[in-house]
Order: C-alpha cells, then sequence, then structure tokens
C-alpha cells in the first residue's frame, strides 16, 4: 500500500501543484495545499472508486481542500485572465473581488459534471480534450457541457 500510494504521488503531485497553482495563483499556498491534498488522498485511499481517474479523485480533494481554506479565511487571489482568452465576460466580472466570491459560490454549488468542467477549464486551464478524456467523455461533450456551465453561471450572476 505505501508503495502503491508513493508511485501515485509521484505520477500525480506535479500535475496536482500546477492545477491547483492555476487555481490560486499563489506558490506557496499552492504547495500547501498539495501537500494537504495528498495526505487527505492517503488517509481516504480506502474511499477511492476506480471508476473515475486517479487525476480528477485528486483534483477534487485538491479543489475542495482549497474551497474549505478560502471559507475560513475569506481570502481569495484575483484569477489571471490571461489564462482563459475565450471566456471574457465571465473573467470581467471575475477581476472585482465582490463578483469573484460570489462567483466561486456559484461555480461551488454547481451540480456534476458542470462545476467540474467548468473548473478544470477555467482554474486548471485543461483543453476540451483534455477535460473529455478525463470523463472518458468526448472533446464535444466536454465543449456542450462548459458552454451550459457558463449559461448556468450567467444566469446565476
Amino acid at each position: 500500500m505505501k508503495r502503491e500510494f508513493e508511485e501515485i504521488y509521484s505520477k500525480y503531485y506535479k500535475s496536482i501543484y500546477c492545477y491547483l497553482l492555476s487555481m490560486i495563483k499563489d506558490s506557496y499556498i499552492a504547495e500547501e495545499i498539495t501537500q494537504e491534498t495528498f495526505y487527505k488522498a492517503l488517509k481516504n485511499i480506502n474511499k477511492y472508486d476506480e471508476k473515475y481517474k486517479m487525476f480528477t479523485w485528486l483534483c477534487n480533494i485538491g479543489k475542495n481542500t482549497y474551497y474549505s481554506m478560502y471559507k475560513k479565511t475569506k481570502r481569495f487571489e484575483k484569477l489571471d485572465d490571461d489564462s482563459v482568452d475565450d471566456e471574457k465576460e465571465i473573467i470581467e466580472r471575475i477581476i472585482d473581488n465582490e463578483t469573484n466570491e460570489e462567483l466561486l459560490k456559484i461555480v461551488h454549488n454547481l451540480e456534476e459534471p458542470f462545476k467540474e468542467v467548468f473548473t478544470l477549464r477555467v482554474y486548471g486551464n485543461l483543453s476540451f480534450k483534455q477535460i473529455g478524456s478525463l470523463f472518458d467523455k468526448t472533446e464535444s461533450w466536454a465543449r456542450v457541457t462548459f458552454y451550459r456551465s457558463k449559461i448556468k453561471i450567467k444566469e446565476k450572476l
């Protein structure tokens, strides 16, 4: 078990760190949350459902760890709007910290898979092809799901 988890850690650490860094924009906090993510994963490895990809499971743990930290500290770093080029309408609203907090709450309350697809696209900077692959779906499915998640967010904003 220890050896298996060491392999998981080695294989996914950098990807999870990059995912969190793209979301948080602070290397120190991203490092801390990445460490916490793997600690929680180790504690809960018996709850891992193999029908999901390990990367997706770890991203969810990391994202939820960050959201928990955010709720406790009410601290949120401004997002870099250069990271997403085709979502300008939403990104313009993200720049304002109040809207930023509101958007984070809306995204957090989206139902799956909309929440995960939006998070992976906007915060994780993943391509539609990568997102489709994570869900064992097509690139088109990822595009449509992302588009629908934007509509849901716009309605709630």
